[in-house]
């Protein structure tokens, strides 16, 4: 059973960090992709972050680039996203996806399986 477990989120003042961690079970990093997206209130789901298994590379839109990291630690069959210089408008709840292909998408058509999401609240 294909299984994403996302944590880490929480209440961060503007300037501040955060890292999620996406735990995967039922199967292993190696020839997948994982993607972390976010959706606030009354705006289209977003993709945010993108690490594919088999090549190593990564993806992030400008809203998010030089301030996002992701990462993956096959040991733990876990994929990071470390947040720095949080904004307000980061404020969303963040999903990681998982799919069976090579190349990075930030489509969410793309992914079959996500995790149940995690609430990032960025306030003063």
């Amino acid at each position: 059973q294909v299984q994403l477990v996302e944590f880490g989120g929480g209440l961060v003042q503007p300037g501040g960090s955060l890292r999620l961690s996406c735990a995967a079970s039922g199967f292993t990093l190696d020839e997948h992709i994982i993607g972390w997206f976010r959706q606030a209130p009354g705006k289209e789901r977003e993709g945010v972050s993108c690490i594919s298994s088999t090549y190593g590379t990564t993806y992030y839109p400008d809203s998010v680039k030089s301030r996002f990291t992701i990462s993956r630690d096959n040991a733990k069959n876990t994929v990071y996203l470390q947040m720095n210089s949080l904004k307000p408008e980061d404020t969303a709840v963040y999903y990681c996806a998982t799919e069976a292909r090579d190349f990075c998408s930030g489509s969410s058509i793309d992914y079959d399986y996500w995790g149940q999401g995690t609430q990032v609240t960025v306030d003063p």
